[in-house]
Parts: structure tokens; C-alpha cells; sequence
């Protein structure tokens, strides 16, 4: 798998910023994992994030919507750089749903009927993705496509098309891990680990 050339770039300042790290680290089940992917960092990082902002911009120009819908929380700032960068509206679903004022559901502008287009910073199993998607269709929208910075490769996309939706992705962990190791950004030894946690974690697809 080689990554373009008008990509490589921002291959190349995620792994620079630290959102891209290879070693030993422990997942939210207490799992291990040999890279770990750190995207919340990048709202520290401007020029990173408008970068991140205008190549998502880019990838959804081809697509039909009305509005973005950024997911919380590592989501809404790489949705607002894209809003910012293209123009897009942007609206957001609550996690934890207000019991006074308004008691929305989504916030910000949008009216029933229209395409919202989903955005998020990373897709590994896509169980997180489609709970979100839930009060963004109980709002009246319509969701065809969710749009991620890095595809994991560990069963969302499968799972996003069963539900009748079509994952979009800068880069796939793969082949960030391919083009770190061509650029000798990654020792041998980290890579041949890597490859082989992926090659198990795709074995584990459902």
C-alpha cells in the first residue's frame, strides 16, 4: 500500500506531533496494542489541525450532504477545521443529553430531511460510531457516509456497511504503519510487531 504523494506530508506530522507512536500501550479493555493512535492531541498543534481540516475537506467534496456532523469528542475539532476549510455547517450530537433548556439532542442549525455527513478521528470496531449516528437519525437527518482520519482496519468498515453506510478514510493504519517504516521513521523491530498485531486484529474482524 503506498500513500500519495499529496499525503505524505501529514503522514509524516502526525508521526512528528506524536499522534502517531509505536511501543507498548495498554486499550481501554486492557488490551495491548504495539501503536497507538493519539488524535486529541492535535487541537494543540494549529497548522496540523487546518491541514487535517483541508485534506478532509478534500475527500468529502466528492460526496452529497448538507452538514457536517461532528462526533465528540476527539471529533468536533478536526469537524470544525473541516467546516472552517470548506464552508460546510457543522452540527453536533450530545453524549450526555441536557435534562433542561432545550434538551437537545443535536446541536447547532439543521432541519429535518437533510444529509449530514459524519466525521470522527478514528474507526476501529464502529460500535461507537453507530450510537452517535442514533440521535442524529431520531433528529430527522438522513446518514449515508462517515469520514474518519485513520481507518484502524479492525471491522468498522464492514460493520458501517451492514448498517447501510460508506466509511471514508485519509489513511488506513496500515498503511501509516508501511509508509513509517519506508521512511525509516520506525525501527524494523517496531515494524514487524506492528504488522503482525495487525494481521491479528484483521483475522478478529467480524
Amino acid at each position: 500500500m503506498i500513500i500519495d504523494q499529496d499525503k505524505r506530508g501529514l503522514a509524516r506530522e502526525l508521526f512528528a506531533k506524536g499522534c502517531i507512536k509505536f511501543g507498548d500501550f495498554e486499550l481501554k479493555h486492557g488490551s495491548h496494542a504495539p501503536i497507538y493512535i493519539d488524535l486529541r492531541s492535535v487541537v494543540s498543534y494549529p497548522t496540523l489541525l487546518t491541514a487535517l481540516g483541508e485534506r478532509l475537506g478534500k475527500l468529502m467534496s466528492k460526496l452529497d450532504f448538507d452538514v457536517i456532523a461532528g462526533l465528540p469528542y476527539a471529533g468536533l475539532p478536526i469537524a470544525l477545521a473541516t467546516s472552517f476549510a470548506s464552508g460546510w455547517p457543522m452540527i453536533y450530537p450530545r453524549k450526555e443529553i441536557k435534562d433542561y433548556g432545550t434538551k437537545k439532542r443535536v446541536e447547532g442549525v439543521y432541519v429535518s430531511g437533510q444529509i449530514a455527513v459524519v466525521v470522527d478521528d478514528v474507526i476501529t470496531d464502529g460500535g461507537a460510531k453507530l450510537e452517535l449516528i442514533d440521535p442524529l437519525l431520531e433528529s430527522g437527518l438522513i446518514i449515508r457516509d462517515v469520514v474518519v482520519v485513520v481507518d484502524r482496519g479492525q471491522g468498522g468498515k464492514e460493520k458501517l456497511v451492514a448498517h447501510g453506510y460508506k466509511l471514508h478514510s485519509i489513511f488506513t493504519l496500515r498503511e501509516l504503519v508501511e509508509f513509517y517504516r519506508k521512511e525509516r521513521m520506525t525501527t524494523e523491530h517496531e515494524f514487524r510487531i506492528a504488522i503482525k498485531y495487525l494481521a491479528t486484529v484483521d483475522l478478529a474482524k467480524p
